[in-house]
């Protein structure tokens, strides 16, 4: 593995990169938070052992940083420390630490640790499965470009701001974010089950096909169900089934299919419906062109409240550059697929 080590004790340093290497692992080396971010930002690094206790950034701040930083796969940390208290634990946790290494730090356990840790990240190879299975909703109309990756991305932003705010800190925590951000691009795998005739239709629906349009929240809910049912113990099924289902209820009560209302929606469910509605929005479609971003936030403000749950409203004006430089650097060419706003 690219394995990243991170202390300001240059004999520590030292001695990981040694025992590290001898096992045949890639290591890169910084000496505080920082030096440690540019590594990551440059190198596809997957596990990252930092002490804890550094000048500047230490290792919590770098913790946080990394589990908000957007980087494109998962990065395993590992702190190392000498508190071992239970709130220091949760101190740890809380900030994104995968796991904790007492210090001075035994080679033996150290490598074991990792082995554990190779084992998570494996588990990534998920995200390209899912990532896969939610193409196949797009991939009968190839001209919808990077509308999944966007998606997730906006997805991403709005959970990371709702996890450092007053009304939902503590509720959401950093793996809520990145199972968004993994199950996200699911919301339309339902559509694979609308028949061609409608799905690629150039132009507006008829009431009629609208209806059976409809239908794609429904099926893609049940399919992923049935796989939920059948692995009760893969977690973020469960966050896909939300999303699928329910990405087009209103927190008025007229969505579809379950009419629900405020927060009975799931939370996924309603930060994923303002990330599509505000996609389908700023991109071309074959009956309308793109919206700039200012006339997108206005219907969005419009409907905080009726459309939106209000607080992922706020969230979106807090972010709202962020939106824009992603609409704006994955804008793509054209789509043909109607996008219910």
């Amino acid at each position: 593995m690219k394995i990243l080590i991170v202390d300001d004790d240059a004999m520590a340093l030292e001695m990981l990169a040694r025992a590290l290497t001898e096992a045949r692992h890639e290591v890169y080396t910084a000496s505080e938070g920082t030096e440690a971010l540019e590594v990551l930002h440059n190198h596809s690094v997957r596990v990252v052992v930092s002490d804890w206790v550094m000048p500047g950034l230490d290792g919590l701040e770098l913790c946080r940083r990394i589990r908000s930083g957007g980087f494109p796969g998962y990065i395993y940390v590992i702190l190392l420390t000498s508190n071992n208290r239970p709130e220091d634990v949760v101190e740890g946790l809380s900030a994104g630490a995968d796991d904790f290494i007492r210090k001075p730090f035994n080679a033996a356990e150290l490598l074991v640790r990792l082995n554990a840790a190779q084992r998570i990240v494996s588990l990534e190879t998920r995200h390209v499965t899912i990532f896969a299975l939610a193409r196949l909703a797009e991939a009968r109309d190839p001209e919808t470009g990077h509308h999944l990756e966007r998606i997730r991305n906006y997805s991403r932003i709005l959970g990371n701001h709702l996890a450092g705010s007053e009304d939902y800190r503590g509720k959401i925590s950093a793996e809520f974010v990145e199972t968004l951000y993994l199950t996200s691009p699911l919301h339309d795998i339902g559509k694979v089950g609308i028949p061609d005739y409608i799905l690629l239709k150039p132009g507006r629906l008829t009431d009629t096909e609208f209806e059976i349009m409809k239908r794609h929240s429904t099926i893609g809910g049940e399919t992923l169900g049935d796989a939920a049912t059948q692995y009760p113990g893969v977690e973020y099924l469960r966050m896909a089934v939300d999303i699928a289902r329910h990405h087009h209820e209103r927190f008025n009560g007229t969505g579809y299919p379950d009419r629900l209302v405020g927060y009975d929606i799931p939370l996924s469910a309603r930060i994923v419906v303002l990330a599509d509605v505000y996609d389908a929005l700023v991109s071309r479609r074959v009956y309308k062109a793109a919206m700039p971003h200012e006339v997108a936030k206005s219907i969005i403000v419009e409907e905080s409240g009726e459309h939106f749950d209000p607080a992922i409203v706020d969230a979106f004006l807090a972010t709202e550059d962020q939106f824009r430089q992603r609409s704006e650097t994955n804008s793509e060419i054209g789509a043909r697929v109607p996008v219910e706003v």
